[in-house]
Order: structure tokens, then C-alpha cells, then sequence
């Protein structure tokens, strides 16, 4: 027997989240995300709003253009997360392996609990009662025999959907004649390479292996294997340490070119990053630096360091070097993030051999504090938490742009 894998995918999580919760949105376009007139973009959308033009990742301000008479929120994540233990604690119990792709996404191995394919799909279908039962909200379900498969399959018959791929040979009868855009990993540009050399469909990348591997290299030979159905990857558990990198970035609603305001916002997604990475118990050799100008350029610059750390001053202390190296001009974004990820008890090691037990960190980290709290009047120590928050986060650093002083 081979791999028996369950692909959930919640139906439009965090508007669905949002509806449950308030039943008067039902039914009406629901769009998650920046608001009118802000920057940004949807993060998701009510199938009510989709059937406008609206997606995910689109400028909030074209989702306005298409769906003017929408209902526009911004996302409550840590209600999202709160929402996304009570499904894992659900959907793990059937898995010896759960992989976690976001919030309201994983891959479940379920060979072991359910021993044969009629088994699965039992579980696959108890997972789908019980989410709605005990959480409120649908999921769409594939039972498949790879993950490739069991994705498809879970977005075949979206939303609360439930369908089945059995074998590859299944797999390739249902997608033999669609367009090369329906394999995993294939996106818009790599698309559009394979349509301009007359790749149209999984056939034609069957037909044209040698083309594909030549065009695409390593992706091209994934490419050709899934085209066959053949996909041995397991599930593998998300950990922690596995991340490449840790960061924050946000987007200003009006282009900053104050230097010490960019400096102020920089200090408070240090203590993001920071948060975050304690959390998980990382650290980082290296501080990255990205910046948004105006005219919609970025640039982003990288240093590793002496030490691993986690510490918001020295993460701070090295965005502020690479900052005063580039070339300044009005910005629209800044972000800053850690990466070279260890475990954390190293960084904790070098870091009390070079500042003595912390006590030159805590000083820097106050005297920081207190300059930010005489520019703005506002208790950054006291309220950190809240600041952690994405929405809270957003309205510290608006609120921050408005009323800076020297």
C-alpha cells in the first residue's frame, strides 16, 4: 500500500472566521485586508466578493475599484491563530504526521490510523463533520495517494468540498488536458514560459519532457515527474528551526522621508522580530534590511554577525549601520528580520560573555524606549505586547507618522 495523505484547506479562513462570528455578514462581499484608501492588499475574501474579480494578494484599492459596495476589515490574526489550535488539535488527532502549511492548511498522514484507502477517506470525512460541528466552519478535503494529489483534490470541488485521487492514474486522467498553471508550483511566469514554446497542457509537458527539463531545469524535472502522478514527498512535520529567516515589515499609508522616524519604526520591528523569534527559541547570525522607496523600488541588504542572536537592540543596533550605508529617499516600506537561524541557548551563551548577563542590553533597551516615548508620548514599554499585534502594530506606526517630533 502506498501513502494515504488528507489535504484540508479551510474555505476563505479568515472571512469565514469573521462570518461565524457574525452572522450579519453572511452572504454579503467580504474583503480582509487593508482598508479603502489605506495601502496594501486582500489578504482573503468572501466567495460573495470573489465572484467580483476580487482574490487574495490584490491592491486593496483595484479590490475597491471591482467591489466598491464591499465590506471592508482588517484582519484579526490573533483571533485567526486562536481559531487555527482548535483545528490542528482536530486534524491531528488522525495523523502520525501533520505538516502545517499556514493558519488553515496542512497535509495529514493518516496511513497508520487508517490502515486501508476506505479508512481514509472515513477520516477525511469526519474531519470535515467535525470542523463544522465543533469549530463553525467548512474545509475543503482531498484523499489522495501523494501530496500533489491530495492538494488537487482538496481544490477540486472548493468551497466545502470533498473529492478523491486513488491512484496516479487517476491523478492523470483528471488533469492530462488542463492547462500547465494546474501543477503544483507552476506560477504565472513560469506559465507563460512553457505557453510561449507552445506547452499548453499536462499532455504536452508529457510529450515534451526533454524541452521542459531543458527550459526549466531541476523545476522542469519535477514538473515532468508530477505530470505522470508521480510524487514520493512525505509528510513532513513543520518545526520551528526549519524557517529560513524570522522578520516584520510594514507598509507606511504615506511615504516617510524623515530619517529618524524610519529609524523610531525600524526600533519597534526589531522588538517584533524579537518577540517572535523568543518565541520559537531562535536566533539568527545574520540582520536583514528591506526597504520600499516610493517610486515602488526595493532594496534589501544583509550582514551576518559575530554572535547569534535574538536581542531587539542588537538587531536594531545592525538595521541602523546598513540603513545609514544606502541612499536615502522617501520610503513606502521597511522591514527588518534575522536569518542564519540556530537554536537559541548558543545566542544566549555569546550574548552574556559580551554584554554581563544582559546588563548593557536591558540599559540600551530602556534608554531606546524612553527617546521613543518623549518623541510620541506614547508607553511603548508598558503596551510591547499589544504592539506585537499586526493591527495594533499598523495604527502605532500611523499614529507615530502624524505626530512626529524631533
Amino acid at each position: 500500500m502506498g501513502q494515504l495523505i488528507i489535504h484540508v484547506d479551510m474555505d476563505a479562513f479568515y472571512a469565514s472566521v469573521e462570518i461565524r462570528d457574525n452572522p450579519a455578514l453572511r452572504g454579503k462581499p467580504l474583503i480582509i485586508g487593508s482598508l479603502p484608501g489605506e495601502r496594501g492588499v486582500v489578504a482573503t475574501c468572501s466567495y460573495e466578493a470573489r465572484k467580483y474579480g476580487v482574490h487574495s494578494a490584490m491592491n486593496i484599492k483595484e479590490a475597491f475599484r471591482l467591489c466598491p459596495n464591499g465590506i471592508y476589515m482588517h484582519p484579526n490574526f490573533d483571533k485567526y491563530k486562536a481559531v487555527s489550535q482548535q483545528l490542528n488539535a482536530i486534524w491531528d488527532s488522525y495523523a502520525t504526521a501533520s505538516q502545517k502549511i499556514s493558519l488553515d492548511e496542512a497535509y495529514l498522514d493518516v496511513g497508520e490510523q487508517a490502515g486501508n484507502w476506505e479508512g481514509a477517506c472515513r477520516i477525511a470525512r469526519l474531519i470535515k463533520k467535525r470542523t463544522l460541528e465543533e469549530v463553525g466552519l467548512t474545509c475543503s478535503v482531498g484523499v489522495a495517494y501523494s501530496k500533489t494529489a491530495a492538494k488537487m483534490a482538496s481544490e477540486e470541488k472548493k468551497p466545502d468540498g470533498y473529492f478523491e485521487i486513488p491512484t496516479p492514474d487517476d491523478f492523470v486522467r483528471l488533469i492530462i488536458d488542463r492547462d500547465v498553471s494546474v501543477l503544483y508550483t507552476v506560477g504565472a511566469q513560469t506559465a507563460k514560459k512553457l505557453h510561449a514554446v507552445g506547452i499548453n497542457t499536462v499532455r504536452d509537458i508529457r510529450q515534451r519532457q526533454e524541452d521542459v527539463v531543458k527550459m526549466l531545469g531541476k523545476h522542469g524535472q519535477w514538473l515532468a515527474q508530477v505530470a505522470f502522478g508521480i510524487d514520493d514527498r512525505k509528510v513532513v512535520p513543520y518545526r520551528p528551526q526549519d524557517a529560513k529567516s524570522i522578520g516584520r515589515e510594514v507598509t507606511f499609508q504615506k511615504d516617510v522621508s524623515n530619517y529618524q522616524l524610519l529609524k523610531d519604526v525600524l526600533l519597534l520591528l526589531s522588538f517584533c522580530v524579537e518577540h517572535r523569534a523568543q518565541h520559537v527559541g531562535l536566533s539568527g547570525k545574520g540582520v536583514m534590511l528591506k526597504l520600499t522607496y516610493s517610486d515602488m523600488k526595493s532594496i534589501s541588504r544583509s550582514r551576518t554577525i559575530a554572535f547569534s542572536t535574538n536581542s531587539a537592540v542588537s538587531i536594531y543596533r545592525e538595521a541602523v549601520q546598513m540603513i545609514d550605508m544606502v541612499v536615502w529617499k522617501s520610503a513606502r516600506l521597511v522591514g527588518v528580520g534575522i536569518y542564519n537561524l540556530s537554536d537559541k541557548e548558543e545566542g544566549q551563551t555569546i550574548l552574556k560573555d559580551l554584554f554581563e548577563d544582559g546588563d548593557q542590553q536591558e540599559t540600551e533597551r530602556k534608554l531606546l524606549l524612553d527617546a521613543l516615548q518623549a518623541r510620541y508620548g506614547l508607553d511603548f514599554a508598558g503596551h510591547l505586547t499589544q504592539i506585537y499585534q499586526w493591527d495594533t502594530l499598523h495604527k502605532t506606526v500611523e499614529y507615530m507618522r502624524k505626530h512626529f517630533r524631533e
